[in-house]
C-alpha cells in the first residue's frame, strides 16, 4: 500500500480539473444553505445543526454517484488501466488511493459549511458535542457511500452506468427505508430492518449521539465495498 497516497494525490487533484465536480459541489452547498437556513437558522429554534447534518445524507445520495462515478469506470473506458495494472502496483493500492482521493475531496466539500456553525456560534450558543457528532456520521455516511461507488465504477466501463447503479443502491438502501418507516404501516420484524438502514444508523448522529455499533456498521460496510472492489480488480486482471 506504499503508492496508495501517491494515488490519492493524483485523484484528488482531478476534482480541480473536472467541471463536474464543481458544478456538485455548489449545489451540494447551495442545498446545504437552504437546510439549514429553512429548518436550523430560525428565531426560537435551538442552536443546532440536526436539520442541516440530516440534510447532508440525502444530499450525498445525489452527489456520491456523481464523484465516483469515474474512479474506475474512466480507467477502464481510456484504456490506462490494463497500463496501471503492469506497474508494480497490487488491486490494493489502486482501490484505496481513489478511496482516500475522493474521501481527501468530501472534506473539501464540506469545509465551507463550518461557516454554518460559526454563524450559530455568533448569534447564540452552540454546543460542540452534537456538532463533533453531526460531523463524524456524515464523514462515515460519506466514506460507505464512496465505497459503494467505487465497487460501483469497478464493473463496467461507462460512468453513467456506475453512476445510475450507485444512486440506484444508495436510494434503496437510504431513502425507501426512511419513506416506508414514515407512511407505511410496517410489522415489527419489518421496523427492525428498517432501523437498520443506513438513514436510521446515522439519525443518532445527527442528534448528538454516537452509537459504538452504529460506528462499526459504517466501518464495515465500508470496508465490504472495498474489498469487493479489489476482488473485481483482481478478476480482471486475469481475464
Amino acid at each position: 500500500m506504499k503508492r496508495a497516497p501517491v494515488i490519492a494525490r493524483r485523484e484528488l487533484a482531478s476534482y480541480f480539473h473536472s467541471p463536474v465536480a464543481y458544478v456538485a459541489m455548489a449545489l451540494f452547498l447551495f442545498a446545504a444553505g437552504v437546510a439549514f437556513v429553512v429548518y436550523d437558522f430560525q428565531p426560537g429554534h435551538p442552536d443546532e445543526m440536526r436539520h442541516t447534518f440530516e440534510s447532508f445524507v440525502w444530499l450525498l445520495v445525489f452527489v456520491s454517484p456523481v464523484l465516483t462515478m469515474s474512479l474506475l469506470a474512466q480507467e477502464w473506458s481510456s484504456g490506462t488501466m490494463e497500463t496501471l495494472m503492469t506497474t508494480p502496483i497490487d488491486e490494493m493500492d489502486v482501490v484505496l488511493g481513489k478511496f482516500l482521493g475522493s474521501m481527501a475531496f468530501f472534506v473539501v466539500l464540506v469545509l465551507p459549511t463550518l461557516l454554518f456553525v460559526a454563524i450559530l456560534a455568533i448569534y447564540g450558543h452552540v454546543d460542540l458535542g452534537p456538532v463533533l457528532s453531526g460531523y463524524l456520521g456524515i464523514f462515515l455516511t460519506a466514506a460507505l457511500f464512496i465505497s459503494v461507488g467505487l465497487f460501483c465504477s469497478s464493473m463496467t466501463k461507462s460512468q453513467l452506468v456506475a453512476a445510475f447503479a450507485t444512486a440506484a443502491l444508495l436510494f434503496a438502501s437510504t431513502i425507501i427505508p426512511y419513506l416506508i418507516s414514515y407512511y407505511a404501516t410496517i410489522s415489527d420484524l419489518e421496523r427492525s430492518i428498517v432501523n437498520n438502514c443506513i438513514y436510521a444508523r446515522y439519525a443518532g448522529f445527527a442528534r448528538g449521539t454516537i452509537d459504538t455499533g452504529n460506528v462499526v456498521f459504517f466501518i464495515a460496510a465500508t470496508g465490504v465495498f472495498l474489498f469487493l472492489s479489489v476482488k473485481k480488480l483482481e478478476s480482471r486482471r486475469w481475464q
